[in-house]
């Protein structure tokens, strides 16, 4: 299968073409900085760029992973936002639904789903978010647009016939968090695996995953992250008491993290639920939790990645 992968010099992007050319396919990337993995260097939000790329090419399919990111919202205007994350995502599937059998995977984002009171963590009881979790209201001008992008979607599939599956993936970024300075960075990423991380490279055998179950699926949308030990009873808990309860799922953790002087959370405010695409797709995932123990056990570094050097690709060499 031939594959535009959008946003291919991004960290996901990187991931993606290798593991689509070892499963037999052709990818190519298109980003609007060069890499080694980006073939055409064009921005999604030029329509006849888009037009022209699939008439040279051809693609059988679409992994649209390229968007502008929360860590941009300090750095371009809300209408940059509007002309890559809606517009560029228009133009794509415009695109792929002319040509009959297209398959596409749209990277979507659980940010999308978070409001200002649940990112400051004011809810009595920690929440519980899966695919069915509604209203949906987003804080900011990068959930906005994600969800206008995921409308457009679900529009293309169900009246073009379009087979397509969106991605709300969880945290898989590898740089430091900006909000967050409570924890050292792979401390708070391995901690973040409990309930709302995945590895980059579960991301894109999620992404494989969708591309190559889509017309099975005509439409889906499944959230993306690694399986969490809580269960929907330990809300109460884990806003209170997650410490003990992470003890309890997984006996000697302390230890383990104070052996490598990391702190387990205290208190935890959301839970994402990743497990229906395993149920639906038969998706595994390879990294979880109880990974990152066995790596401390054995003197190994966390498997969860972790560069606070990494900087996204800036908009402005566009």
């Amino acid at each position: 299968m031939k594959v535009l992968v959008t946003g291919s010099s991004g960290w996901l992007g990187r991931v993606l073409i290798p593991l689509l050319k070892a499963a037999g396919h052709e990818p190519v990337g298109l980003d609007v900085v060069p890499s080694p993995w980006t073939a055409i260097e064009g921005s999604v939000a030029d329509a006849p760029a888009v037009q022209a790329a699939f008439a040279e090419y051809e693609f059988d399919g679409v992994m649209h992973a390229g968007a502008l990111h929360k860590p941009d919202i300090v750095r371009y205007p809300q209408q940059a936002f509007i002309d890559v994350n809606v517009t560029g995502t228009l133009n794509l599937l415009e695109a792929a639904s002319a040509r009959p059998g297209t398959r596409f995977v749209f990277t979507s984002t659980t940010s999308l789903m978070i409001t200002q009171q649940i990112k400051d963590e004011r809810t009595e009881r920690a929440v519980w978010f899966d695919e069915e979790t509604s209203p949906i209201e987003p804080r900011n001008i990068y959930g906005v647009t994600k969800l206008a992008a995921e409308a457009l979607c679900r529009q293309h599939a169900l009246q073009r016939g379009l087979s397509l599956v969106v991605l709300r993936t969880s945290r898989f970024f590898p740089e430091d968090d900006d909000t967050d300075r409570q924890f050292d960075g792979a401390n708070l990423k391995s901690n973040e695996l409990l309930h709302r991380r995945a590895t980059v490279h579960d991301m894109a055998r999620a992404h494989l995953t969708a591309l190559e179950q889509a017309h099975d699926v005509g439409f889906g949308l499944y959230l993306v992250s690694a399986p969490t030990p809580f269960l929907r009873d330990h809300l109460d808990r884990l806003k209170t008491d997650a410490t003990a309860l992470i003890e309890e799922l997984h006996p000697g953790a302390g230890e383990l993290y104070a052996g490598a002087g990391w702190q387990l959370p205290t208190s935890l405010g959301r839970v994402y639920d990743g497990s229906r695409i395993t149920r639906e797709l038969g998706f595994t995932y390879q990294t979880r939790f109880a990974d990152v123990l066995e790596a401390l056990a054995e003197g190994r570094p966390s498997p969860v990645e972790h560069d606070p050097s990494y900087t996204s690709p800036l908009w402005e060499s566009r």
